[in-house]
């Protein structure tokens, strides 16, 4: 069991009220240092829904007979979305949502509440690493955790008319307060510097996270464009290769067509050749005249020649 005490204000239901005129809705939490020990509470606040709520601040430490409270912010669009519910399916549409914020908090050491009078964002950096110790297992500092449930209803309420006279004591009002700033004592000057130097480094805090993230994803941004361009390289590689292979093998196609006409052609002239040798040798042999018609384009029929012969010598004579 936790040896600290943590009250939480409210202890089990966040409200927001939901309202087309209000821009923000928002919802306040407050942590009470419990007493019984004079160690400081170090507090973290998560959510299922991060990006729905903006808790400001989501980490801090309390002293002993001290408080925090805690801002929790619908974001806009998702204020307009759960309006669109309940416009469409009414409270029933609202009332199963199952947004859950969960309140961690465990004792802290001497050193870490040391440096909640320093700079705030060294002390930002020493609580995560501390729950980020704490809740992977590598401490063996007891820990509290309380769930707390959202219920989202719709203030159909009027907006409250604004008028002249209404907006005219406004300066009076202003004039009052500066008015009180110059009745206040030291002390109180003090104490609203230091508010105001808490609201600052808060929002220093906000804009460091802010910027993390900016950074985080643009890391993830350029990682991601990396990886795409590293794959269209390799399909195109793959493309490039895929077609130089089917262009190969065409032209090994059309060269093994054209290889086979030349050995038929080679063959035809072969084969012609050794047609012509053969009828030469057949010629040559005078067997041709018994061949019923290859012999008759070896042999020559020389008995008109004979016949003329007598008359040439006649003619000369």
């Amino acid at each position: 069991m936790p040896v600290h005490t943590l009250i939480i204000d409210p202890e089990s239901e966040l409200v927001f009220s939901l309202s087309p005129n209000e821009a923000t809705p928002r919802c306040m939490m407050t942590l009470k240092h419990g007493g019984g020990s004079t160690e400081s509470i170090a507090f973290k606040v998560k959510t299922t829904q991060p990006r729905r709520y903006l808790v400001r601040p989501n980490q801090g430490l309390i002293a002993p007979g001290t408080s925090e409270t805690i801002s929790i912010l619908l974001v806009e669009k998702d204020k307009q979305v759960l309006l669109q519910n309940y416009d469409r399916l009414g409270q029933s549409g609202l009332d199963h949502s199952k947004d859950k914020f969960l309140v961690q908090s465990c004792a802290a050491d001497s050193s870490l509440a040391a440096k909640k009078s320093g700079s705030q964002t060294e002390l930002y950096d020493a609580l995560t690493a501390m729950w980020n110790s704490v809740t992977s297992g590598g401490s063996s500092t007891p820990l509290q955790n309380k769930k707390l449930h959202v219920r989202h209803v719709v203030d159909s309420s009027p907006a409250p008319a604004t008028s002249d006279a209404a907006s005219t004591p406004k300066p009076k009002l202003e004039a009052a307060s500066h008015s009180n700033l110059g009745d206040m004592s030291a002390d109180q000057i003090s104490s609203e510097l230091s508010n105001l130097r808490r609201k600052y480094d808060e929002l220093v805090s906000f804009s460091v996270n802010l910027t993390a993230e900016r950074d985080i994803l643009s890391n993830t941004l350029e990682q991601t464009k990396r990886d795409y361009n590293r794959e269209i390289a390799a399909r195109s590689a793959l493309e490039n290769k895929q077609g130089g292979r089917s262009t190969s093998g065409g032209s090994s196609g059309s060269g093994s067509s054209g290889g086979g006409m030349m050995s038929s052609l080679t063959q035809l002239l072969v084969v012609g050749l050794a047609c012509f040798l053969s009828g030469a040798r057949i010629g040559a042999s005078g067997n041709a005249p018994h061949l019923p018609v290859v012999g008759n384009f070896f042999v020559e029929d020389l008995s008109p020649i004979v016949e003329k012969k007598p008359v040439v010598r006649e003619i000369l004579d």
